[in-house]
């Protein structure tokens, strides 16, 4: 089964900083599109940032010069850097990727979300 695993999360007073992780399990033919997205509560789920396999990068506005999305395609694994972290970043954070799986004799894209990590960032 093919899914992705997050770890990083937790309290963090504000203008600290914190690293998310997501790493792809299971067996798979290709990792594309990785991305960060946020859910705070009572609001609908935002783009934080993605990334490419060639390292081409998109950044949401609010998240722009404090987060640093990044990957290692080795180890199939997407990384978020928050550094100068707000109370208004306090949401939980979820992967998501494009996983490509071999099906018999075709390439199939599963478009998949990560389990959510909780961020909470204190005044």
């Amino acid at each position: 089964q093919v899914q992705l695993v997050e770890s990083g999360g937790g309290l963090v007073q504000a203008g600290g900083s914190l690293r998310l992780s997501c790493r792809a399990s299971g067996q798979f033919f290709s990792v594309n599109e990785l991305g960060w997205y946020r859910q705070a509560p009572g609001k609908q789920r935002e783009l934080v940032a993605t990334i490419t396999p060639r390292m081409v990068t998109n950044y949401a506005d609010s998240t722009k010069g404090r987060f640093t999305i990044s990957r290692d395609n080795a180890k199939n694994t997407v990384y978020l850097q928050k550094n100068n972290l707000k109370p208004e970043d306090t949401a939980v954070y979820y992967c998501k990727g494009a996983i490509q799986v071999m099906r018999i004799d075709i390439i199939d894209e599963l478009h998949l979300w990560g389990q959510g990590t909780q961020v909470t960032v204190s005044s």
